[in-house]
């Protein structure tokens, strides 16, 4: 099975203080530490293991700049077959649907049988998987926590609202975005990173995609951020500093002085 995944490379919060910028239009990026999209790494490892079970490749696709190259040698060195960048100035401001269009052209060039994004890959708006699939005509199924290869055709499982899970069978190609704990992501140390550090990445532009360069890009995006600001801290907000028996002792305390305890 041809597999292929769409990653980012996104600001990494466990390593960085996000602030915003002088304008408050943005957070402050200069020196942010970047990683993988936790959601794309859990689909990357997903796309290894259905290869290993069937056989197959899986090809890891980003769109953006020279620096992103270092998460698709992040993966190659996970694992993954093939890596691609897809990068154009032209690219530069697309909102989702402009990114869902640019891989859509990807897609096209090649013969992938599944299709995985992570379950949010685009500033947690939730819609690329989504736009892809109906771009292609390909079906979709989000929230996948679950996938099992049965005749040619995938019998994956969702999460749903209240915890619960919905099962579904769904024909391929197709396109899935996955769930976090989904799987456990094999760790990548600097041996592996280094021993693909000098493996050709392809890169992919405008042109050689076939990518209308109307639909793309700042100009065509319908969808614009206009504003960044930190939520006000509420009157009723109480921060607990304490140990966690200690923190536990005091939200029953909160909890049962607000009649939430009988």
């Amino acid at each position: 099975m041809e597999i292929l995944v769409c990653a980012r490379r996104v600001p990494d919060t466990s390593e960085n203080e996000i602030e915003l910028n002088a304008a408050g239009n943005d957070i402050e990026r200069d020196e942010l530490v970047y990683s993988v999209n936790e959601p794309d790494n859990y689909a990357v490892e997903e796309a290894l293991q259905i290869r290993d079970r069937v056989g197959g490749n899986v090809t890891v696709v980003t769109i953006g700049g020279e620096d992103d190259e270092e998460i698709l040698r992040r993966e190659l060195a996970m694992g993954a077959n093939h890596a691609v960048l897809v990068s154009d100035d032209a690219f530069s401001g697309s909102d989702g649907r402009g990114i869902a269009t640019i891989l859509r052209d990807f897609v096209r060039k090649g013969h992938y049988g599944l299709i995985l994004t992570g379950v949010q890959a685009d500033d947690g708006a939730a819609q690329v998987g989504g736009m892809l699939a109906a771009m292609l005509d390909y079906p979709f199924a989000s929230l996948v926590n679950s996938i099992a290869v049965e005749d040619g055709k995938l019998k994956v499982s969702r999460e749903i609202e209240g915890g619960n899970r919905e099962i579904n069978e769904i024909d391929l190609p197709c396109v899935l975005s996955i769930q976090t704990g989904i799987n456990e992501p094999r760790y990548v140390g600097m041996r592996g990173i280094r021993q693909v550090a000098s493996v050709p990445i392809p890169t992919l532009g405008a042109a050689a995609l076939g990518v209308n360069q109307s639909a793309v890009g700042e100009a065509a995006a319908k969808v614009r951020r206009v504003d960044y600001f930190v939520p006000a801290l509420s009157k009723e907000a109480e921060m607990l500093h304490g140990s966690r028996e200690e923190n536990a002792s005091k939200v029953l305390e909160l909890v049962a002085a607000k009649g939430g305890l009988k």
